[in-house]
């Protein structure tokens, strides 16, 4: 296990009898979590990776591999021993999971239960971790007097209760508007770095991989089909499935169909070229659209922006036209490559590019 490493899955596999035969539901999945990082595990139904992360805490016993987690073989601990290592896991879900005859309060105490506290001592605890989450004054309420965003604060605070150093979270804001799962990525941005906890986070939505997560994990068919930090495999996504996902969040994609659909707003004069500029390095600087025109004698109009900041470097850019003569159009996209940016002419005059012709590597 890497020294600072406190999750590490190496080759697991998980199969089921089915009336069909042996499913493969996860198939030779490798993968290090470090202490204090926010891990993604994205993909869409059916990948494989909710069953993956049952396995960290062996919700789910995987039919091969090893699990470790703080250094402990978990597949070798007693039923005993297993139990007291999961009560240092937490774990949260798409629904919620809490018991609709309990109050908010009692819902959040339930994990204290066997915990040897007094009374005193849990409701204290508990008064605690209801602030933490920002929903103290819900004590006395039930589930049903709570919106989504309110359950899913509870459901955070009882997953808490037994101060876990990992909360493993499991489509958590799937079934949440985008305003609520903003609210709540926010406040396990804060609980991971108030807390030091190491969060797993499950989910289909990329926004939220995005927003929150310092790697990720992307999934098909029950395999990792690429792995690494989250600006590095959204710059330079190299499987469909992970660029389908990237397509899905930016609108710089919205230009294959104008094209195909020859709208007029790609209709280029001999001397236009349409170019997609993209970011693939964490220190591009330079002003790209200024200093194109600065140094070089063309006009740029742009067309649709799309750059969002992801582990606080620009990613995203700019669909333009580009007008001014040919060589000279040629110098500066060559110039901005240099700088770290991909550049991909999508159509020259009135005439589109071979399929493939790009002057550097982009995302898209």
């Amino acid at each position: 296990m890497a020294e600072d490493s406190i999750i590490e899955l190496k080759n697991i596999s998980k199969t089921f009898q089915t009336e069909d035969g042996v499913f493969t539901a996860v198939d030779d999945v490798s993968l290090s979590v470090k202490k204090g990082e926010i891990f993604g595990i994205i993909g869409y139904s059916g990948a494989g990776k909710s069953t993956l992360v049952r396995a960290i805490n062996l919700l789910g016993r995987p039919t091969s591999g090893s699990v470790t987690v703080r250094g402990k073989d978990f597949l070798s601990l007693s039923a005993r021993e297993l139990r007291e290592e999961r009560k240092k896991i937490g774990m949260i879900f798409q629904h919620f999971n809490l018991m609709k005859s309990r109050t908010v309060e009692a819902n959040v105490a339930f994990p204290l239960k066997k915990s040897g506290l007094s009374k005193t001592e849990i409701s204290e605890r508990v008064k605690e971790l209801l602030k933490l989450v920002e929903i103290e004054g819900k004590a006395k309420d039930f589930p049903s007097q709570l919106s989504g965003g309110q359950k899913q604060r509870v459901a955070i605070a009882r997953a808490l209760a037994n101060n876990p150093d990992i909360l493993l979270c499991d489509e958590a804001t799937s079934a949440l508007d985008p305003t609520t799962t903003r609210s709540i990525l926010a406040l396990l941005k804060r609980l991971n770095k108030e807390l030091g906890l190491t969060i797993v986070i499950i989910t289909h939505q990329m926004e939220v991989i995005k927003e929150i997560c310092d790697k990720v994990a992307v999934m098909e068919n029950g395999k990792v089909v690429e792995q690494g930090e989250v600006f590095d495999i959204f710059a330079r996504a190299k499987h469909e499935v992970t660029r389908r996902f990237i397509r899905s969040t930016s609108s710089l994609t919205k230009i294959e169909k104008l094209i195909e659909e020859n709208s007029p707003v790609v209709n280029l004069g001999e001397d236009e070229v349409l170019v997609r500029f993209t970011f693939i390095e964490k220190n591009v600087s330079e002003p790209i659209i200024s200093a194109m025109s600065r140094l070089y004698e063309i006009t740029i109009n742009i067309i649709f922006a799309d750059v969002e900041i992801v582990q606080d470097a620009p990613i995203g850019g700019t669909v333009a036209i580009v007008s001014g003569q040919k060589p000279v159009i040629d110098r500066a996209l060559g110039h901005i490559a240099q700088q770290g940016v991909g550049v991909e002419v999508l159509k020259r005059g009135r005439e589109s590019v071979a399929e493939g012709e790009k002057t550097c590597e982009t995302s898209f």
